[in-house]
């Protein structure tokens, strides 16, 4: 065996448009071949004596042409490449050498040896595209290196390429010297047009690009600084959006609160500046207001701004009075979503938040403080065949079983207590409302931990998952409704 190195494959990106391309082979692995054929433009002619359902419709559509029968030379005469699908090695190989012979570029599907090109894994945004090729030795690493840059790059890099290539012969006129052109575009790319883009605003980017366009009058919008305001989810870091991860590859500060993980942190651009604003009960050394200003600080020095929040800003995380605050100083800004505690901690612990059986509806509720509880509709809270997820209610436990208790809850209703939802060291208590204090505090629950009341909350004795099972009061067979009363 040669212990010789393979030279590397030379990178082409081909035209296609209105060129002739043989496909020998009719079954789903022609038909997906064909389909990226016919996406780059090509004339298609599909060799087979029969066609699976798809490709026989195309044909019947006339979206490429069939020759029936067995493979012959001659039909590469007009082929400007040609790639062999069949299942059949001897009609493959003469495929292969009918094109060799006739200078046509060939691909043989699974077949190195044979093949003169390799199809790359690709990542397509718009006309922007990124080929990855193993060189046909190990196509599974190279798919797993298309997936890891799915992740990177978002649907605006395509919007992006379309409005930079539109206006090429302008961004030549405008900075003839290349070395120019190319600070331009770093430029540019550090500011918020992509941002733009990526909020379909549209119209904003054209006008931002147009400006930087006209002499005398670019670079300073480009500078300009933002602020995003990221759900970190409940502290699993493979809950974490894809664009919240983009965001925070592309931070230079983060503004995190003390409930964002060190894993989610460690996702984050190196070299960005972190500072922890965290702030908990008793505990605001960190205000609301000097949040606000280091938002605000930072943005304008042209800065790219991650507020990163435990769960999802809007949910019990004052995203709205950051983004009021941050449009009356005029600085650009998005929202990324995240999974707020709610659905994380219902889902690692087993519980349906709803159930067609048992709770039609979900409300998500603030329990952090007296004044917070004083201003909840008590009566519609304790209904039955719902579900109560409550928030930053650990200190106020008494008082939430006394107000439920005194408005006609049952006391049998059961409970999920999920402390560190989503972690490694996620732990569920679980029992019923009138002795939810009390379970509490003999397996001493502490922030961060989300209660879920409802009939529903009783299926994390049957349905968890994830770490260990429930502490507490049993529930008979783990269906709502049935307690174990020797428990």
């Amino acid at each position: 065996m040669s212990t010789e190195a393979v030279p590397p494959l030379y990178p082409l990106f081909a035209d296609l448009r209105g060129r002739s391309v043989l496909v020998v082979g009719g079954g789903a692995v022609a038909r997906r071949k064909a389909e990226a054929l016919l996406q780059a433009g090509a004339r298609v002619v599909v060799n087979a004596p029969a066609l699976e359902p798809g490709l026989a419709a195309w044909a019947g559509e006339g979206r490429i042409a069939h020759r029936a029968g067995r493979f012959r030379r001659e039909w590469l005469r007009e082929a400007w490449l040609a790639i062999a699908a069949t299942d059949d090695p001897a009609v493959n190989r003469e495929v292969a050498e009918a094109a060799e012979a006739q200078r046509v570029w060939v691909n043989v599907v699974d077949d190195v040896e044979l093949s003169r090109f390799q199809v790359p894994a690709r990542v397509e945004r718009g006309p922007l595209q990124i080929a990855v090729s193993s060189g046909g030795g190990a196509p599974m690493l190279a798919r797993l290196v298309r997936e890891r840059l799915e992740a990177q790059f978002d649907e605006s890099f395509g919007a992006l390429a379309t409005l930079l290539a539109r206006r090429r012969a302008c961004i030549r006129a405008r900075w003839p010297d290349i070395g120019a052109r190319r600070r331009a575009f770093e430029r540019l790319l550090a500011g918020p047009l992509q941002g733009l883009l990526r909020r379909r605003r549209h119209l904003e980017a054209e006008r931002l690009l147009e400006a930087e366009l006209r002499p005398g009058d670019g670079g300073g919008s480009a500078t300009a600084g933002s602020v995003a305001l990221v759900g970190a989810g409940p502290g699993d870091p493979g809950l974490l959006t894809l664009r919240a991860l983009r965001v925070l590859n592309e931070a230079d500060v983060i503004l995190h609160d003390r409930l964002v993980s060190a894993e989610v942190l460690a996702l984050a651009r190196r070299d960005a500046e972190r500072i922890t604003v965290g702030k908990q009960a008793g505990d605001h050394r960190t205000t609301q207001a000097r949040i606000h200003a280091l938002m605000v600080e930072h943005a304008q020095a042209g800065k790219r701004v991650v507020r990163l929040k435990g769960g999802d800003p809007f949910v019990f995380g004052r995203g709205g009075e950051e983004l009021e605050h941050l449009r009356a100083q005029g600085i650009d800004y998005e929202v990324v979503p995240g999974i707020t505690a709610a659905l994380a901690c219902a889902a690692y612990a087993g519980v349906p938040l709803t159930h067609r059986d048992h709770a039609q509806s979900a409300r998500l509720v603030t329990a952090h403080c007296k004044a917070s509880l004083d201003t909840l509709d008590w009566a519609a809270l304790a209904q039955e065949r719902q579900t109560l997820a409550v928030y930053m209610g650990v200190a106020m436990l008494d008082t939430l079983r006394a107000r439920l208790l005194a408005h006609g809850r049952d006391p049998r209703t059961p409970f999920a207590l999920v402390e560190n939802g989503s972690r490694p060291e996620q732990r569920v208590i679980a029992g019923t409302l009138h002795e939810l204090p009390a379970l509490a505090e003999r397996h001493a629950v502490r922030a961060p931990a989300l209660l879920i009341l409802g009939e529903v909350a009783a299926f994390a004795q049957s349905l968890h998952w994830f770490g260990a099972a429930p502490l507490g009061t049993a529930v008979a067979g783990g269906s709502p409704g049935v307690l174990d009363e020797a428990a």
